[in-house]
């Protein structure tokens, strides 16, 4: 074979003049191919399990009871052709599966873009809102389980909830792409740190830096200069979103926030918009990383009024239960007191 051709397996590869790496590439493509259909079939079987089991449940008159001992005989039935797939607890997970996405159309999409191991973590969540949030963002970000579970740990949805509350002060679509609190844990701190060294270690973690900040962040820059006639400044962080479709520039504080904070990043602001912004981007965030947030300075600062300045605290520890709880209440009711 001399000429380059495409064919079509499992999708249009176009062969080269090197033997090895397309024969790499078919290997991977296949693979890949073979796991999603694998996959298809397994979340398609675990669902059809779970359908069966309901229908069977509902000719009872006392459901709970009925169900309980319908499952338990079904799995002493099943365990000695098909072992540990069909016990008690896979069956309930089988149930549970099918009550919770009773409709085929979002099985569909499941089954194309999620493990079962995505699928277990997440029908385990009592919110419909709060699963779709993380089936939508499982998908667009190519989570893998672990990163699920992090987020589920760490209360993404919530997080990112408590900005679209606030969305009157910002542009439509930024509040769906910030979160406060954020929870920076992977950077290995128990206790408060230099400005210098906190941005040092998010440059060494920048990959999880990215994941915790949410989908669309690109890094452009540390300690960006901006000059003007008669004096030089150094933004912390630089970032891009794409889908934003504008610059955002962060400042690190490693103290509790201040109204000098929030003038400085609006100089910040205007500055990079003025000097660096081009004509296809949408105006510069500005977003200020805080220790601690200062809710009257916020209330009476030009925070509450900027469509382009936002100001999140963040955890280097990973917070309780309580702690984040606590966090989000604080912000339900500065936003209701606005």
């Amino acid at each position: 074979m001399t000429e380059n051709r495409s064919v079509s397996i499992l999708s249009n590869i176009s062969f080269t003049d090197d033997c090895s790496a397309d024969i790499r590439l078919i290997l991977e493509q296949s693979r890949r191919s073979a796991y999603r259909n694998i996959n298809s079939i397994i979340v398609q079987t675990y669902w059809m399990i779970g359908y069966r089991i309901v229908v069977q449940e509902q000719q009872g008159k006392e459901r709970a009871d009925y169900g309980s001992r319908l499952i338990e005989n079904l799995s002493k039935e099943l365990s000695p052709t098909f072992g540990g797939g069909v016990s008690v607890a896979q069956l309930w997970n089988f149930r549970q599966f099918y009550n919770t996405f009773p409709n085929v159309e979002i099985l569909n999409t499941l089954c194309r873009e999620l493990s079962w191991s995505h699928i277990r973590l997440i029908m385990r969540l009592g919110d419909e809102n709060e699963r779709n949030y993380y089936i939508k963002e499982s998908r667009n970000g190519n989570w893998s389980v672990r990163e699920l579970q992090r987020n589920i740990k760490t209360d993404a949805y919530h997080r990112v909830v408590s900005t679209q509350e606030s969305s009157e002060s910002l542009p439509v679509s930024t509040s769906t792409q910030l979160k406060d609190p954020y929870i920076f844990e992977f950077l290995g701190f128990n206790e408060r740190v230099k400005e210098s060294k906190l941005e040092r270690a998010i440059i060494d973690n920048m990959q999880q830096f990215l994941l915790e900040m949410g989908r669309g962040f690109s890094f452009v820059d540390r300690q960006m200069h901006i000059a003007t006639e008669l004096s030089d400044f150094y933004i912390d962080l630089v970032f891009y979103n794409y889908i934003l479709k504008c610059f955002v520039l962060v400042d690190l504080k490693t103290t509790q926030l201040t109204h000098q904070d929030i003038g400085q990043m609006d100089m910040y602001v205007r500055m990079f918009d003025q000097l660096k912004r081009q004509p296809d981007d949408n105006p510069t965030i500005g977003l200020i990383l805080c220790a601690e947030k200062d809710e009257i300075v916020a209330r009476y600062s030009l925070l509450s009024e900027s469509k382009q300045i936002y100001a999140s605290k963040y955890f280097t520890v990973l917070p309780s239960e309580e702690e984040l709880a606590d966090e989000l209440t604080r912000n339900r009711l500065y936003l209701n007191s606005r």
